[in-house]
């Protein structure tokens, strides 16, 4: 099995992987820190058989990667691996596609177990949360945003991270080595398909994405 751990803590990545390890010492691991380095490894061609996620990731914006990633790989399987341990982040994780939700304070014997019921299909979720508890959990304004960021190609996908980010579209073209003009283009379409006007629309529509507990 070859699994790809995302996370931008390297004493984490490491706890992770040692725990990975305990309970599949064949596993081939591969590491990435950031959405940029998660979507390179990606599009390198090398699919991993799985994917253990954190929400709050560099070049990312609440559930937005999580969103994005089951939209263009949907064949690769997600366990999303967080600090956060509310009932309503765990659903709606689920609800966006997460196939597990392990919290970073589970032993490692529940790693294992997420791991192995994930690789054969099933869902997983911590013990004190029903299977069934993970529906109808997003809001409406949730739902319709989540759909409007899977329609965005991966260079769209970036781009309106780095937007959420505050930078210029001169910075952005910088960074990605790519031309302003193609930048303006890319943001002309992400306004298109977010159906908003301008950046701040852009940044308060994406909002609806992140982390935060939603009292239900």
């Amino acid at each position: 099995m070859n699994i790809l751990i995302v996370d931008d803590h390297p004493l984490f990545r490491h706890a992770l992987i040692q725990a990975v390890r305990q309970g599949f010492p064949l596993v081939q691991i591969k590491e990435a820190a950031t959405v940029k380095e998660f979507y390179a490894y990606l599009e390198s061609g090398a699919e991993p058989d799985l994917v253990l996620l954190d929400l709050n990731l560099p070049g990312a914006s609440g559930f937005s990667a999580l969103v994005h990633v089951r939209a263009q790989y949907p064949s690769i399987p997600i366990i999303v691996v967080s600090a956060h341990e509310e009932v309503s982040i765990i659903q709606r994780a689920m609800t966006h596609g997460a196939m597990g939700y392990i919290p970073k304070s589970a032993n490692p014997d529940l790693i294992s177990e997420a791991i192995q019921a994930v690789s054969e299909g099933d869902l997983w979720l911590p013990p004190n949360l029903p299977h069934h508890n993970h529906v109808e959990v997003c809001t409406a304004d949730e739902t319709a945003l989540a759909a409007r960021i899977q329609s965005l190609t991966p260079q769209q996908f970036r781009v309106l991270m780095m937007v959420a980010e505050g930078l210029l579209n001169k910075q952005i073209a910088y960074d990605l080595d790519v031309s302003e003009a193609t930048i303006k283009a890319h943001v002309t379409a992400i306004f298109r398909k977010l159906n908003v006007q301008n950046r701040t629309q852009a940044v308060l529509a994406i909002s609806v994405l992140n982390i935060q507990d939603k009292k239900m």
